[in-house]
């Protein structure tokens, strides 16, 4: 069974734990700015919301690797960049629709999530279960087609 990040932005409080437990699983330092989850702040509506990398079906940072550092992790489906071959030019970034790769100027490669190999720190950390690691086919399209089978389609009287 593939799982997957699950972000419920109305339980998220804005505490960034999730953010610190990411640097710190990947870098042994408390450090939000090198997590590969970020929370957004939308001040002006008063939101906090979580946002990493949505590992893709179409992948298009995996596809637009011009060295192929971008591969798909068999245990958990994830996306993951493989430093030893990324020469960080860049292009991956370009691809994400959704700007979930980050160039990480000291190492000169990039980073996205890779789901912490099946044991996502930040969902453990999260205190109000905003995000939590769970069954694939209960998030996103298979959720919207089961709601889709539900409703009518009929028009009303």
């Amino acid at each position: 069974m593939q799982k997957s990040l699950h972000i419920d932005a109305a339980k998220c409080t804005g505490c960034r734990q999730c953010e610190m437990a990411c640097s710190f699983e990947n870098y042994a330092m408390f450090n939000p700015s090198r997590s590969r989850i970020k929370v957004f702040d939308f001040e002006h509506a008063g939101r906090k919301v979580p946002y990493t990398c949505t590992q893709c079906d179409e992948a298009w940072c995996l596809h637009a690797c011009p060295v192929e550092a971008i591969r798909i992790d068999r245990a958990t489906g994830a996306k993951i960049v493989l430093e030893n071959v990324c020469v960080g030019c860049k292009v991956c970034t370009i691809a994400c629709p959704f700007g979930t790769i980050n160039y990480v100027a000291e190492s000169g490669k990039v980073q996205k999530c890779d789901l912490c190999g099946g044991d996502p720190a930040c969902a453990a950390a999260c205190p109000t279960g905003a995000i939590t690691y769970i069954d694939a086919n209960w998030t996103g399209l298979d959720r919207m087609r089961q709601w889709a089978e539900k409703t009518s389609v009929q028009p009303a009287a």
